[in-house]
C-alpha cells in the first residue's frame, strides 16, 4: 500500500492539473463569450489552484519527524493550511464580489453572450465532479482534513457551475444580460460561504475539540474490556492531524503493586488502540480506587458523557 504522503501528494498535483485546465478554460472562453458568470467561475477555480498547491506543500511539511521544538510531529500543518485555504476562498469570493456590485450599480450595458458559454460550462460541471469524487475517495482514505475540504470545496464548485449554467439559460431565453451578472454575484456570495465553513470546522480542530463525540463512548467501551480498570474519567481527546490523542484516568485496587497497575494500563492502552481506528498516542494514569475528583476542571468521565452529549456547545 502507498504511503499516506504519497497519495496525497498525488491528489494534490491531480488537483492542480484539472484546475489548472478547467481555469484556463473558462476565464479565456468566458471573455471570448463576453459572460462574465463564467469568468467568475474561473476565477473560482483558480483559487482552487492556490488551494491545491498549499495541499501539496503541506504534504511534505507533515512529513517530517518530530523533534525538540515539535514533540508531536507536524501533522497539525494538516489543519493549519486547510485554514489558509479558507481565506484564499474567502478573499477570491469577495473580489469577485465588489467587482460584480461596481458593474450592477454602474449599470453598464452588456450584449447577450455567446453560446460558448454554456458549452465550456457543461464541461467544467463533468470535470469538476470527476476531480471531486477523486479529492474526497483520496481524502477518506488518508484521513486527510486537507483533501476532504478541498473536495467538498469542488463540489460546491459544481453548485456554482450549474448556477452559472441556469444563470446563462435565463439569459439567453429572456434576452437579458444583467441576468449574468446576477449570477456572478450569488456565484460570489457563495464562495464566500464556503470560505467560511472550512474556516470554522478547521477551528474545531486547533481548538483541541472533536466533531463526534462518539469517540468518547469508544474509548469507554474500551476500557470497560479490561478487568481491573474502573471508573474512567478525566478523559480528553483531542486530534493531531487524522489521528486521536488520548489521554484518561482509571481507577485500580488501592494495594495493586505498581508493576501489575503499569500492566494494566497498558492493557488500557491496547483495548483503546484496537477500538480506535487511528490513534497517535494514549496517555493512561492509574489512581487508587475511592480517589478525590471533585475538584476536577478538565476532561470527560463516563458519568457526565450523556449529560454532556444534550449540552449544544458554543461554536
Amino acid at each position: 500500500m502507498e504511503s499516506r504522503e504519497k497519495l496525497i501528494v498525488r491528489a494534490s498535483w491531480v488537483s492542480i492539473g484539472g484546475n489548472a485546465l478547467l481555469s484556463v478554460l473558462k476565464i479565456i472562453i468566458g471573455f471570448l463569450a463576453g459572460s462574465l458568470a463564467v469568468v467568475a467561475d474561473g476565477i473560482d477555480s483558480a483559487g482552487d489552484i492556490v488551494a491545491s498547491v498549499v495541499t501539496l506543500y503541506t504534504a511534505h511539511v507533515i512529513t517530517r519527524p518530530p523533534n525538540l521544538k515539535y514533540v508531536y510531529g507536524y501533522e497539525r500543518a494538516d489543519t493549519i493550511a486547510s485554514k489558509v485555504m479558507a481565506f484564499i476562498i474567502f478573499f477570491a469570493g469577495a473580489q469577485l464580489g465588489i467587482s460584480t456590485i461596481h458593474r450592477l450599480v454602474e449599470g453598464v450595458s452588456r450584449e447577450l453572450p455567446s453560446i460558448l458559454a454554456i458549452y465550456v460550462t457543461v464541461v467544467s460541471i463533468a470535470g469538476k465532479l470527476l476531480l471531486a469524487y477523486y479529492q474526497t475517495l483520496i481524502g477518506r482514505k488518508t484521513g486527510s482534513q486537507m483533501l476532504m475540504a478541498n473536495g467538498r470545496n469542488m463540489i460546491n464548485d459544481v453548485i456554482i457551475s450549474v448556477t452559472v449554467l441556469v444563470g446563462l439559460f435565463f439569459t439567453f431565453v429572456m434576452k437579458m444580460p444583467i441576468f449574468d451578472t446576477i449570477t456572478a454575484f450569488a456565484v460570489s456570495i457563495w464562495i464566500m460561504i464556503v470560505g467560511f465553513r472550512i474556516f470554522r470546522e478547521s477551528s474545531l480542530v486547533l481548538m483541541d475539540g472533536v466533531e463526534d463525540a462518539n469517540v468518547y463512548d469508544k474509548v469507554f467501551k474500551a476500557i470497560s474490556r479490561v478487568k481491573g480498570a474502573s471508573n474512567p474519567h478525566r478523559t480528553r481527546i483531542r486530534k493531531i492531524g487524522h489521528q486521536y490523542m488520548v489521554t484518561v484516568d482509571i481507577e485500580v485496587a488501592g494495594d495493586l503493586p505498581v508493576r501489575q497497575a503499569h500492566e494494566l494500563a497498558h492493557h488500557v492502552e491496547k483495548e483503546i488502540r484496537i477500538e480506535l481506528v487511528d490513534v497517535y498516542d494514549v496517555m493512561v494514569h492509574t489512581e487508587p480506587e475511592g480517589d478525590d475528583m471533585a475538584n476536577e476542571k478538565f476532561g470527560i468521565s463516563r458519568d457526565n458523557l450523556e449529560k454532556l452529549k444534550k449540552k449544544k456547545p458554543k461554536h
